[in-house]
Protein backbone atom coordinates (compact mmCIF):
# COMPACT_ATOMS: atom_id res chain seq x y z
CA UNK A 1 0.00 0.00 0.00
CA UNK A 2 1.29 3.39 -0.90
CA UNK A 3 0.40 6.40 1.17
CA UNK A 4 2.38 9.59 0.64
CA UNK A 5 3.74 11.30 3.73
CA UNK A 6 6.81 13.26 4.71
CA UNK A 7 9.08 11.75 7.33
CA UNK A 8 11.56 14.06 9.00
CA UNK A 9 14.20 12.71 11.34
CA UNK A 10 15.43 15.05 14.05
CA UNK A 11 18.19 14.87 16.62
CA UNK A 12 18.10 12.14 19.19
CA UNK A 13 18.02 12.49 22.93
CA UNK A 14 19.58 15.74 24.16
CA UNK A 15 20.55 16.21 27.78
CA UNK A 16 23.52 17.38 29.80
CA UNK A 17 24.87 19.36 26.88
CA UNK A 18 26.24 22.91 27.02
CA UNK A 19 23.42 25.45 26.83
CA UNK A 20 24.50 26.86 23.45
CA UNK A 21 24.61 23.35 21.99
CA UNK A 22 21.17 22.49 23.38
CA UNK A 23 19.81 25.69 21.84
CA UNK A 24 21.22 24.75 18.43
CA UNK A 25 19.72 21.26 18.74
CA UNK A 26 16.36 22.77 19.64
CA UNK A 27 16.51 24.89 16.50
CA UNK A 28 16.75 21.70 14.44
CA UNK A 29 13.55 20.56 16.13
CA UNK A 30 11.58 23.36 14.46
CA UNK A 31 10.32 20.79 11.94
CA UNK A 32 8.40 19.20 14.79
CA UNK A 33 6.13 22.25 14.93
CA UNK A 34 4.92 21.41 11.42
CA UNK A 35 4.38 17.71 12.11
CA UNK A 36 0.95 16.10 12.09
CA UNK A 37 2.30 13.00 13.82
CA UNK A 38 5.31 12.34 16.01
CA UNK A 39 7.10 9.01 16.22
CA UNK A 40 9.12 9.01 19.42
CA UNK A 41 11.71 6.23 19.35
CA UNK A 42 12.93 5.19 22.80
CA UNK A 43 15.93 2.99 23.59
CA UNK A 44 14.24 0.68 26.08
CA UNK A 45 17.55 -0.93 26.97
CA UNK A 46 18.86 2.36 28.40
CA UNK A 47 18.65 2.32 32.21
CA UNK A 48 17.13 5.83 32.30
CA UNK A 49 14.74 5.50 29.37
CA UNK A 50 11.76 6.71 31.42
CA UNK A 51 13.60 9.87 32.45
CA UNK A 52 14.59 10.41 28.81
CA UNK A 53 10.92 10.18 27.81
CA UNK A 54 10.09 12.88 30.36
CA UNK A 55 12.88 15.15 29.07
CA UNK A 56 11.68 14.72 25.48
CA UNK A 57 8.08 15.39 26.55
CA UNK A 58 9.21 18.54 28.35
CA UNK A 59 11.12 19.68 25.24
CA UNK A 60 8.02 19.08 23.12
CA UNK A 61 6.00 21.10 25.60
CA UNK A 62 8.51 23.97 25.38
CA UNK A 63 8.18 23.84 21.58
CA UNK A 64 4.39 23.94 21.86
CA UNK A 65 4.06 20.47 20.36
CA UNK A 66 2.90 18.36 23.29
CA UNK A 67 -0.59 18.08 21.79
CA UNK A 68 0.56 16.28 18.63
CA UNK A 69 -0.56 12.69 18.08
CA UNK A 70 2.38 10.52 19.04
CA UNK A 71 3.35 6.90 18.63
CA UNK A 72 6.02 5.84 21.08
CA UNK A 73 8.25 3.10 19.69
CA UNK A 74 10.25 1.25 22.29
CA UNK A 75 13.23 -0.07 20.33
CA UNK A 76 15.99 -2.52 21.27
CA UNK A 77 13.74 -5.01 23.02
CA UNK A 78 16.37 -7.60 22.08
CA UNK A 79 18.77 -5.77 24.39
CA UNK A 80 16.41 -5.30 27.36
CA UNK A 81 17.44 -7.32 30.41
CA UNK A 82 15.94 -7.85 33.84
CA UNK A 83 16.70 -9.91 36.92
CA UNK A 84 14.08 -12.26 38.30
CA UNK A 85 13.39 -11.87 42.00
CA UNK A 86 13.49 -14.88 44.23
CA UNK A 87 9.95 -15.97 45.23
CA UNK A 88 10.74 -15.40 48.93
CA UNK A 89 12.30 -11.95 48.34
CA UNK A 90 9.95 -9.46 50.01
CA UNK A 91 11.84 -6.31 49.07
CA UNK A 92 9.98 -3.97 46.73
CA UNK A 93 10.69 -4.63 43.05
CA UNK A 94 13.09 -2.27 41.32
CA UNK A 95 13.42 -1.27 37.67
CA UNK A 96 15.85 -4.18 37.26
CA UNK A 97 13.10 -6.63 38.25
CA UNK A 98 10.52 -5.51 35.69
CA UNK A 99 10.06 -7.93 32.81
CA UNK A 100 9.49 -6.79 29.26
CA UNK A 101 5.91 -8.08 29.40
CA UNK A 102 5.25 -6.03 32.55
CA UNK A 103 6.68 -2.94 30.85
CA UNK A 104 4.47 -3.54 27.83
CA UNK A 105 1.34 -3.81 29.97
CA UNK A 106 2.23 -0.70 31.97
CA UNK A 107 3.11 1.51 29.01
CA UNK A 108 0.26 0.31 26.80
CA UNK A 109 -2.21 1.11 29.58
CA UNK A 110 -0.57 4.48 30.22
CA UNK A 111 -0.50 5.46 26.53
CA UNK A 112 -3.81 3.94 25.43
CA UNK A 113 -2.03 1.44 23.19
CA UNK A 114 -0.21 4.24 21.29
CA UNK A 115 3.09 2.45 21.70
CA UNK A 116 4.94 -0.42 20.12
CA UNK A 117 7.82 -2.60 21.20
CA UNK A 118 10.26 -3.51 18.46
CA UNK A 119 13.77 -4.64 17.69
CA UNK A 120 14.92 -2.92 14.53
CA UNK A 121 18.09 -5.01 14.51
CA UNK A 122 16.23 -8.32 14.78
CA UNK A 123 13.30 -7.03 12.69
CA UNK A 124 10.93 -8.03 15.48
CA UNK A 125 7.51 -6.34 15.31
CA UNK A 126 8.67 -4.06 12.49
CA UNK A 127 5.66 -5.05 10.37
CA UNK A 128 3.38 -4.08 13.26
CA UNK A 129 5.14 -0.70 13.40
CA UNK A 130 4.69 -0.23 9.67
CA UNK A 131 0.98 -1.10 9.96
CA UNK A 132 0.45 1.23 12.92
CA UNK A 133 2.17 4.06 11.07
CA UNK A 134 0.06 3.42 7.97
CA UNK A 135 -3.18 3.42 10.00
CA UNK A 136 -2.29 6.65 11.79
CA UNK A 137 -1.16 8.46 8.62
CA UNK A 138 -4.30 7.23 6.83
CA UNK A 139 -6.44 8.52 9.68
CA UNK A 140 -4.75 11.94 9.46
CA UNK A 141 -5.19 12.05 5.66
CA UNK A 142 -8.87 11.18 5.94
CA UNK A 143 -9.37 13.86 8.60
CA UNK A 144 -7.77 16.49 6.36
CA UNK A 145 -9.26 15.29 3.08
CA UNK A 146 -12.50 13.44 3.97
CA UNK A 147 -13.68 13.11 0.37
CA UNK A 148 -10.49 11.32 -0.66
CA UNK A 149 -10.75 8.45 1.82
CA UNK A 150 -11.26 5.99 -1.04
CA UNK A 151 -7.65 6.68 -2.10
CA UNK A 152 -6.29 5.06 1.03
CA UNK A 153 -7.41 1.47 1.49
CA UNK A 154 -8.14 0.25 4.98
CA UNK A 155 -5.46 -2.19 6.00
CA UNK A 156 -6.55 -5.79 6.57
Amino acid sequence: KNLPFLLADTVGFIRKLPTDLVDSFKSTLDEVREADLLVHVVDISHPDFEEQIEVVNQTLKELGCSDRPTIIVFNKIDNYHWTDKEPDDLTPPTRENVTLDELKRTWMARLNDNCLFISAREKENVDEFRSALYRKVRELHVQKYPYNDFLYPVED
